[in-house]
């Protein structure tokens, strides 16, 4: 009966659709048959309505592609930047300067994991060129031999050598434009320490019958420093290259009157994703008294915040993929209207509901898997040149899409991970499927003699 049933469908496709008569021999599946016959109209290739759910369904998931590739290649690219830049693991005494501070790194050497670590000394500073540029910067004051260990700090070196020797800095390649100074130019730093001392000693010096003694103690206080610029780095992260100043741990301990304290002890590890472990021991077992703060902690808002809106810009722009459903749902809503008599036959001659359901969920199905390969496609092809669009925007016509002083980097980062992609296509292909669920329930429910005089 199942056979014989398929046989007069064959024939009633046959007589229906007299163009595809020689495409008989052709072994089709009934019902994917039907739905690409009726996605194609009789005199042109394709369908207009088609092509256009067919774009709604390219375009959401191309933006999706591109979207979450680049929120995460900018959360990865950070965290790369970071992990090669700031230590794994900070301990300091919560503001106040270490004075134990050379005792604590044959304790860090007993733990297993522990590659390295540096004391420092970091804050704000003055910077002044004899050419009269003034710019404010951040001093990293760093013992050179532990921080030259790194292969990340010596791959960063653009110009000159990582040389910390007697009264020189390494300055960060944007701070270095800024100032407009190369290898070998000379910089003048002043601390930017509590003013309180030196206003007083200004009010004194305006009081004083002889000025110059009250001068000479405004100049130790102030305690300027000269040094040699021998090397510019670039981290490809724009907060480090334009703000950051390298410079010897006793120029960091002059500048700051700290003696031989320092401000803290730099901690690297073998692992870097280990750190919230290692300052949990750090703080209950060998360093109670000092604080511990991985680089998860120094970055946290910034990683919480790129994680945020990833998720959120996923859920907004699969909208753009509900209203390209909608529209696959117009378009077999007017097949339906269209095909109802042909419907009428098809059930007349032995068709089930279930198969009639199945021609227009396998419409649905079609048009998602179209989508799915163009919005692939599309979506890798504007990865592929996305800096070159931006560069050619800001080239051209000035528009500035991603300004490195607020993301940082000068390149736009992207990473596909595939289970996001594989995410993304399942997605849309779902979503195109359910929405041809209701045209196709309508179409199964229609009753073959009503349909038979649908006009």
């Amino acid at each position: 009966m199942f056979a014989f049933t398929n046989d007069l469908l064959l024939q009633a496709r046959l007589d229906f659709f007299p163009a595809t008569r020689h495409l008989h021999t052709v072994q089709l599946p009934f019902s994917l048959f039907l739905a690409l016959r009726f996605l194609k109209p009789k005199r042109t290739f394709v369908s207009v309505i088609t092509v256009v759910s067919v774009l709604g369904v390219t375009l959401g998931i191309a933006v999706l592609i591109l979207v979450i590739s680049v929120m995460t290649g900018f959360d990865l690219e950070l965290r790369r930047k970071v992990l090669g830049f700031d230590p794994h693991v900070v301990l300091s005494a919560g503001g106040a300067p270490l004075a134990e501070w050379r005792s604590i790194s044959p304790k860090l050497a007993a733990y297993r994991g522990v590659s390295n670590s540096a004391p420092f000394v970091q804050g704000p500073v003055l910077l002044s060129t004899a050419d009269g540029a003034v710019r404010s910067a951040q001093i990293r004051a760093i013992d050179p031999v532990a921080e030259a260990a790194r292969p990340g700090m010596r791959e960063s070196m653009v110009v000159g050598d990582f040389k910390l020797e007697g009264d020189s800095a390494i300055l960060g390649l944007d701070l270095a434009r800024s100032l407009d100074v190369r290898v070998g130019s000379k910089i003048t730093i002043y601390p930017a320490k509590d003013f309180a001392p030196v206003l007083d000693a200004l009010n004194e010096a305006d009081a004083a019958p002889n000025p110059k003694a009250a001068l000479k103690k405004l100049r130790t206080l102030i305690l300027p420093s000269e040094l040699t610029v021998t090397g510019i780095f670039a981290s490809g992260r724009y907060q480090y290259d334009s703000e950051v100043l390298l410079v010897p741990l006793h120029i960091g301990q002059e500048l700051y009157g700290l003696g031989d304290m320092v401000h803290g002890i730099s901690v690297w590890l073998n692992e870097p994703y280990t750190a919230p472990a290692y300052a949990s021991k750090f703080r209950a077992k060998a360093f109670p008294e000092l604080q511990a703060l991985t680089w998860i902690d120094l970055n946290r808002e910034i990683f919480d915040a790129i994680r945020l809106e990833r998720n959120t810009m996923f859920f907004l722009l699969l909208f753009i993929v509900i209203v390209a459903a909608f529209s696959i749902m117009n378009t077999l809503i007017t097949v339906t209207v269209m095909k109802t008599r042909e419907i009428g036959v098809m059930k007349a001659l032995g068709a089930t509901r279930t198969q009639i359901v199945w021609v227009f969920l396998t419409q649905g199905m079609v048009v998602g898997a179209f989508g799915n390969l163009t919005g692939v496609g599309l979506g890798l092809s504007i990865l592929k040149w996305r800096n070159e669009f931006k560069d050619w925007l800001a080239a051209r016509m000035g528009i500035e899409i991603f300004p490195p002083g607020i993301y940082q980097f000068r390149d736009i980062p992207a990473e596909l991970i595939p289970s996001d992609l594989a995410i993304i296509c399942v997605s849309a292909f779902v979503i195109c499927s359910l929405a041809a669920l209701l045209p196709a329930i309508v179409a199964a429910r229609l009753e073959p003699v009503k349909a038979l005089r649908h006009d």
